[in-house]
C-alpha cells in the first residue's frame, strides 16, 4: 500500500535517521509538498502517527504550523488530518 511505503526500510532506521529524513521532507513541503504527503510519508517513517507528529511538531514552528492549518483550505477532511498532526 502507499500508505506503507518504505515501511520495512524505515522499519531499521535509528531515530537520528528517521528525523533527518523527515526533515527533508520539512525542506519539500516548503518548497511545494502537499501537507498531506508529508503526514503520510513522515507516518511511514516514524513508524506511527504520534512519532510522525513529534517529529514535525519539532521541525516547524508554531506560526509554520498554524499557517499550515490555515493554508489547507475548506476540506474538513484536509483540516481535520492537518490539525491532528500539527495543532
Amino acid at each position: 500500500m502507499l500508505q506503507d511505503l518504505g515501511g520495512e526500510i524505515y522499519k531499521t532506521w535509528s531515530e537520528e535517521q528517521r528525523r533527518e529524513e523527515i526533515a527533508k521532507l520539512v525542506q519539500g513541503y516548503k518548497t511545494g509538498l502537499p501537507l498531506e504527503i508529508l503526514c503520510m510519508v513522515a507516518t511511514s517513517i516514524a513508524g506511527n502517527p504520534v512519532k510522525a507528529k513529534k517529529h514535525l511538531k519539532a521541525l516547524l514552528t508554531i506560526k509554520e504550523r498554524k499557517a499550515a492549518v490555515a493554508k489547507a483550505g475548506t476540506n474538513e477532511e484536509a483540516q481535520a488530518l492537518i490539525r491532528s498532526y500539527l495543532i
